[in-house]
């Protein structure tokens, strides 16, 4: 752990009470080109190394992580203001199976091999071709605040597995967990210079990473306005970047839904992490015949969670995570209000929190109903405890309003009918669809969006390929 060069810092605050808890390094382009060349000089000997002994230092890293669940649970807890049950059962054992799995996935790439023999190609001879996939260099790795330990292992776990060396860029709001991560993979044996974390802003510390020449790889989770830059910068420098940005998640129940389940689900997938969660389902679409019901029980559902300390147990439903970010979900309520929305539930800060929490960022679960579909607030991200409801007359209706949004990163089907399941989730414009379900994540699957919500995928075989350059050598026979 080294300081800026600059000496300067930023503040870290809890969530829950507003109070600045500590200061984390403001690093800025010189910080980055140190930790740029520390992972060059790093990178030949990284990945010259048997992939089995790559993979058994990410299996002990992932054992670390595991082990220190506690102490990373709790930081997360209050650096990020949700739950500690949630830091405990999700977030922290996510971290270190996104580890695990890519520790193991590495063990089990086969390359490709074509036997040509030349046919139907003037000139052509006999010939063996074969496919090597080698490891691109640094990887710069910039993760977003919501997910802090969740994302940042997401993308440095395959970035390291293929033989990258990384320089990650956590969120300056969130930086707790990175920090302690770094402290672990020491332990685990990760040889220096393999993965370095630098501290700061995303002016700063996360620009010089972007437009640093020697990084050839970049990925991001964030904003769809900092990845359009990105997008460019890397485009014009000819860097492959892959893009996780915003989503204006559908949540759609059919007629023929189960209407006791799926009021649940879609709570569940509204509020989950105070609705800061790019994948949350914030526009309920709901079929006439069955909305009434379905509203007054997603409505009941949120008026369930229990609001309180995010330290606590018993706590379902904990603080946003900065005063910004809280800002612009009360200003986008309030727009609603202006613009004739309904609010049916929630709506405003909570009144009955524990005297520790009074001065934290804390919003009531809110349900919107009767904007304009074309309106803003339905239209762009919020990234908060808020969801809207649109009815709908058939199902075409239905996927018109779904897909009206420059978004297209999930969306989440309610119906018995199997058929319509299919029909509908290949008209959809997203990324990922949910049947009957939201937040089930395969790691093996492929993760990303289309339209405003992103550029590549994720996980999986796609993860592999992106953080590997692909070469062809062809023997003659």
């Amino acid at each position: 752990m080294v300081p800026a060069r600059s000496g300067n810092t930023l503040p870290v605050f809890e969530a829950a009470t507003g109070a600045e808890r500590g200061r984390v390094a403001d690093s800025a382009s010189e910080d980055i080109a140190a930790a740029v060349e520390a992972a060059s000089r790093a990178f030949p000997a990284w990945a010259s190394t048997p992939a089995s002994e790559r993979s058994r230092v990410l299996l002990r890293l992932a054992d670390l992580v595991e082990r220190h669940l506690e102490p990373l649970a709790e930081a997360e807890t209050r650096d990020t203001g949700k739950p500690i049950a949630v830091s405990r059962t999700i977030d922290i054992p996510r971290s270190a199976a996104n580890l695990r799995y890519f520790a193991t996935a590495i063990l089990h790439v086969s390359g490709e091999s074509h036997d040509f023999d030349g046919g139907g190609v003037p000139g052509g001879v006999a010939a063996l071709n074969y496919t090597l996939r080698r490891a691109r260099g640094v990887a710069g790795c910039i993760s977003p605040w919501n997910l802090p330990l969740y994302l940042f292992t997401w993308k440095i776990a395959p970035a390291l597995a293929t033989g990258n060396t990384v320089v990650g860029k956590p969120s300056e709001i969130t930086p707790t967990t990175a920090a302690m991560l770094g402290e672990l993979s020491i332990e685990a044996g990760l040889p220096p210079g393999v993965l370095n974390i630098v501290h700061g802003r995303g002016a700063g510390a996360g620009a010089a990473l972007v437009e640093h020449p020697d990084v050839p790889t970049v990925t991001f989770t964030g904003s769809t306005g900092v990845g359009r830059w990105i997008g460019e910068t890397c485009g014009r420098m000819l860097k492959r970047c892959s893009l996780e940005l915003g989503g204006k998640n559908a949540f759609v129940v059919f007629d023929d839904a189960d209407v006791e389940a799926s009021p649940l689900l879609a709570a569940r997938a509204g509020f989950s992490n105070q609705g800061q969660i790019c994948l949350c389902g914030s526009r309920l679409l709901v079929h006439e015949s069955v909305a009434d019901r379905v509203v007054s029980r997603v409505v009941e559902a949120a008026r369930g969670l229990v609001i309180g300390d995010p330290m606590e147990p018993t706590t379902t439903f904990g603080a946003i995570t900065s005063r910004v970010q809280w800002e612009k979900v009360a200003g986008m309520v309030e727009e609603a209000r202006r613009l004739g929305g309904r609010v049916r539930t929630g709506g405003s800060p909570p009144t009955n929190l524990p005297a520790r929490c009074r001065e934290g960022w804390f919003f009531e679960p809110t349900v919107i109903e009767g904007l304009d579909p074309a309106c803003r607030v339905e239209r762009e991200e919020i990234f908060g405890p808020v969801v809207t409801v649109q009815r709908f007359r058939d199902e075409d209706e239905a996927v018109k309003l779904a897909n009206a949004t420059g978004y297209g990163l999930a969306a989440t089907l309610c119906t018995r009918d199997v058929s319509r399941a299919h029909r509908v989730a290949a008209r959809l414009e997203a990324g990922v669809v949910w049947v009957n379900c939201w937040m089930v994540r395969d790691l093996r699957t492929p993760f990303g969006g289309m339209k405003e919500s992103g550029v590549g995928r994720e996980g999986g075989l796609e993860a592999i390929r992106f953080f590997t350059e692909p070469k062809n050598v062809c023997v003659r026979v």
